[in-house]
């Protein structure tokens, strides 16, 4: 409750859309491999994006 109006941080947001990509890539590994290694590409440049936060 104490956290409702807690913005997040850039850090925060990207590390949400770093998890939602690498669970769709999980999703796709069995019936589009292609579209599986575009989603895990995707998010380890969001977790290049991530270091360089930190």
């Amino acid at each position: 409750m104490f956290g409702l109006f807690k913005k997040r941080t850039e850090k925060e947001k990207l590390q949400e859309q770093y998890a939602k990509l690498l669970r769709e890539a999980h999703g796709f590994s069995t019936s589009n491999r292609k579209l599986s290694d575009q989603k895990t590409f995707e998010a380890e440049e969001i977790m290049k994006q991530i270091d360089q936060l930190v």
